[in-house]
């Protein structure tokens, strides 16, 4: 179908960028006062591996036992998060990168470990701190604005060994206190803000996410475990909220979802609830975080699987009275529901799975490709929320290297992202949503969460290293760096390979 929207821009100040995090890109884990992380201790585990397999859930649950060989290993060749991308050491050559191609924000994360090595201190890391200016530093030389996540896949090791990571009442405190410092210190270089990626993914990845080791409870225990943390991390949420309103005035607050989309596999009214329970289970978690409060059916839900939240005096209030300003998810790909899923064909997703849908192709990841979902997705959203939206993360992995003339053709991703974006324009000029902004997952090539991998690749820049950590980590445009060049110059008006 043609694009009747060619030549026509995004609205005028959209926010054109691409999206990292601190544990997949930055490196220098032992550097800096840094202290170990949760991502510091996944071990590579090789997709081509039949007992390894790329389940989210399994790769990322991790054990004492894992945590103890972890630590025993000083090297990152099997902990490929410890090194990253190395933006470490390359963030300034980095970021005239994504000035080249004319970012108008970077979303981007602080390590929390960086900040408070163990995540309990009462002081933070001056060391890590100053890491940070210098990089705000050099966003704003550039005319860059910073989109920061405040939590993104990495609680302090120690806070997750501990103290038993989020389920600890004590979180809220800890983390409260890393928002106020870094609020304080970057007031005046730093306006956007985002509290937890992908807050609802404590439910797939509890020990990425939430610091939970799963094998200290039973089974039976764990499902009231993670609800728990949940719980301590939507008040830490609307603490962080307050504190950023406080501190920064003017400064906008967004929470971020995983827009996981289920379409019923079929008409039939059974497969039509199925989707609508799937959806469901995504919407709960931003309900909480925009309109203050658990919705009704999630508390039923609760209260059918005989799961009981503890709550203090306060927890609902502030809740109440600290909403987000703003909704911003990832989105990758959607998936069907059945009722009955029986001999029907299942397939990787973010983080999740779902029924195959036989009218879209897919990734060699088994992520199907879908940029109309995109559209459906924001008009959802913004029916839903009536609230600013912000896609943060949209992209596609791929193996790649360079041919004989040093050069990456990736036209693949090219014709993926301007099919999303071109959805986008329809859903703003037709459907009348409100996007901020839209920034890429990745603009440069890093360890991938889900499988942790450094050939799955999704950005506009190569960088040169292998899923064992080695090569130069020497950077490289690929012809989507040019691409995407072209299409922030013309605002979106131009979304064409040409």
């Amino acid at each position: 179908m043609a694009d009747t929207h060619h030549g026509t821009a995004f609205p005028e100040g959209f926010l054109w960028g691409g999206a990292t995090a601190a544990n997949q890109c930055e490196g220098g884990w032992n550097e800096g006062g840094k202290g170990l992380s949760a991502a510091d201790v996944f071990a590579f585990r090789d997709p081509n591996n039949a007992t390894s397999g790329a389940d989210i859930h399994a790769n990322c649950d991790v054990t004492d036992a894992d945590i103890d060989e972890a630590l025993a290993a000083d090297d990152d060749t099997r902990y490929p998060k410890r090194r990253g991308a190395d933006f470490y050491h390359r963030y300034a050559e980095d970021i005239a990168l994504y000035a080249e191609m004319g970012f108008k924000v970077y979303r981007m994360s602080i390590a929390w470990s960086r900040i408070f090595p163990r995540g309990d201190e009462q002081e933070p890391c001056e060391e890590g701190l100053a890491f940070y200016d210098r990089v705000f530093d050099e966003c704003a030389k550039h005319g860059i604005e910073p989109l920061v996540t405040m939590s993104h896949y990495e609680p302090p090791l120690a806070f997750c060994r501990e103290y038993n990571g989020w389920y600890n009442r004590r979180s809220i405190e800890f983390f409260c206190r890393y928002v106020d410092v870094i609020t304080r210190r970057y007031a005046d270089k730093v306006k956007y803000w985002l509290t937890f990626n992908e807050v609802d993914s404590i439910l797939r990845h509890p020990f990425m996410t939430g610091g939970l080791i799963e094998s200290r409870w039973t089974p039976e225990e764990f499902p009231a475990v993670v609800r728990q943390a949940m719980h301590h991390q939507f008040v830490a949420s609307a603490r962080a909220t307050k504190i950023c309103h406080e501190n920064i005035p003017g400064s906008k607050v967004g929470c971020m979802l995983t827009k996981v989309t289920f379409y019923p596999y079929t008409c039939k009214p059974d497969d039509v609830l199925a989707a609508q329970r799937r959806m469901r289970e995504t919407y709960c978690y931003g309900d909480v975080q925009v309109f203050g409060a658990y919705p009704h059916y999630l508390l039923n839900d609760y209260q059918n699987r005989g799961i009981e939240i503890h709550q203090e005096p306060g927890d609902a209030q502030v809740m109440r009275e600290n909403p987000v300003d703003f909704v911003s998810f990832s989105y990758y790909m959607s998936s069907c529901a059945a009722g009955d899923a029986a001999g029907l064909d299942v397939t990787e997703a973010n983080t999740t799975t779902g029924v195959k849908n036989p009218y879209l192709p897919s990734s060699e990841w088994g992520w199907q490709i879908d940029p109309v979902g995109l559209r459906v997705s924001l008009i959802d959203l913004y029916d839903r929320y009536r609230k600013p939206l912000f896609i943060v993360e949209n992209g596609i992995g791929v193996r790649e290297e360079p041919d004989d003339e040093g050069r990456i053709h990736d036209d693949y991703r090219i014709d993926y992202l301007s099919a999303h974006l071109a959805e986008a324009k329809k859903a703003i000029l037709e459907d009348g949503v409100e996007l901020m902004g839209y920034t890429s997952w990745a603009p440069i090539d890093l360890v991938s969460n889900s499988t942790n991998q450094m050939s799955k690749r999704y950005g506009f820049v190569y960088v040169d290293a292998d899923d064992h950590c080695q090569g130069t980590y020497d950077r490289l445009r690929k012809d989507s760096f040019w691409w995407y060049q072209k299409v922030i110059a013309a605002n979106g008006a131009d979304l064409s390979a040409e």
